[in-house]
């Protein structure tokens, strides 16, 4: 006998592996340049420039032995303040590095505070759409998920949300700016967010952790930086990768971050140190902790993805297709053409076009397409997606 969960996750793929796998056998049969795969984000402009010369440097002059040996259990104690002062100097949220917790990247990091601070039969609210491991992720630290459906321009619905609150309610997820939606909340829904929650502390008279999910928290077009939400909310966590705005996705580092002003600060980070532990995510790559540390601050230049948010919002509108405006990430999000997403997405293979459904997402009768890609590609597969829509038209 063995988990149920673990087969169940285990024979089921993420569905935007899923997508990412079929394209891969559809390229090896018939040539990368007839399939415009918008599967996966993969990050598609080159890590800063600084990231390479470090390592070469690294490699060049520090000891083996000592570059490739452990270290912390929580990272290297100069990584951790190096972080500390980038995220202080950007937000003033006057942290330490003793509020860090290096991670494989965010999906470790949020595995880990959901299994710091969750008990069985806790709840998680999620807002769709969302990121479809979180899903795995409270589940796997023996809590519930409650998903919150959006308000029209996707920011998020507090009627809805506060009458999900409850007295089980542990904890909430948030992702600005979103993945699949492209979507960045407000500085005031953030407002908004921060008091429903202190309201409902203060009534059942217990701690509601709010996890801010970041990977993508510098890739932003129409604004000078991302609104935080541990600005707002004392009881806040962020969750942070450097894998998209650094192109380093495969290395695999990132961190957890716990507000110095939170209830119960230094039992929090004991707990996130207990959970990393007991998941048995310890000492990330060595290597990349001393990259990062050199680097932190560094970002790719994302002027790439600007120009494909551009191109593709504005060929598919022009065709027909309803989108939401994406305000950061590399993801768009837009309406299928038939309620049943799934179908839709599995209609659009017969013009080569790779699409995510949004079902895992938490939302029926939309799809999303990571426009981290070649330019070239977008303008490709425009008249695929007019085929498309003819398609549906007659």
């Amino acid at each position: 006998m063995l988990p149920e969960k673990m087969l169940a996750w285990g024979y089921t793929r993420n569905c935007i592996r899923e997508v990412m796998e079929y394209g891969t056998i559809r390229k090896a049969e018939i040539g990368a340049e007839n399939v415009y795969d918008y599967s996966i984000g993969n990050p598609s402009v080159p890590a800063p420039a600084g990231i390479n010369e470090t390592i070469a440097e690294l490699i060049r002059d520090e000891d083996s032995i000592s570059l490739h040996g452990y270290t912390t259990a929580a990272g290297l104690p100069s990584l951790r303040n190096a972080i500390a002062k980038d995220l202080n100097d950007r937000y003033d949220f006057g942290l330490d590095g003793e509020k860090l917790y290096v991670t494989c990247g965010a999906a470790s990091s949020i595995a880990i505070s959901l299994r710091a601070v969750l008990f069985p039969g806790d709840e998680v609210l999620v807002m769709a759409p969302f990121f479809p491991e979180y899903r795995v992720f409270t589940e796997a630290s023996r809590g519930e998920i409650r998903i919150i459906p959006p308000r029209e321009d996707f920011q998020i619905d507090m009627e809805l949300l506060s009458a999900a609150l409850s007295e089980r309610t542990k904890a909430v997820i948030i992702n600005s700016p979103n993945n699949p939606s492209g979507m960045v909340y407000s500085e005031e829904t953030l407002r908004e967010l921060a008091e429903i929650l202190r309201r409902h502390e203060e009534k059942i008279g217990e701690t509601i952790y709010l996890i801010s999910d970041e990977p993508y928290r510098e890739l932003v077009y129409d604004m000078d930086k991302t609104p935080n939400a541990m600005n707002y909310y004392d009881d806040s966590i962020i969750c942070y990768s450097f894998s998209k705005a650094m192109s380093i996705p495969g290395e695999r580092i990132g961190y957890v971050a716990v507000s110095p002003r939170m209830k119960d600060c230094e039992a929090v980070c004991a707990a996130v140190k207990g959970a990393g532990r007991a998941l048995g995510y310890i000492n990330p790559p060595s290597l990349f902790q001393r990259v990062i540390e050199r680097c932190v601050g560094q970002i790719s230049d994302i002027s790439k993805y600007r120009a494909n948010r551009d191109l593709l919002t504005s060929g598919l509108r022009e065709i027909g297709y309803e989108c939401v405006d994406p305000k950061g990430a590399f993801y768009l999000f837009a309406k299928a053409l038939e309620p049943d997403a799934k179908a839709f997405c599995e209609h659009a293979k017969r013009y080569e076009l790779l699409l995510v459904p949004s079902n895992d997402f938490g939302m029926t009768g939309w799809f999303r397409m990571a426009y981290c890609v070649d330019n070239d590609m977008i303008r490709r597969s425009m008249p695929a997606f007019r085929k498309l829509m003819d398609d549906y038209r007659k």
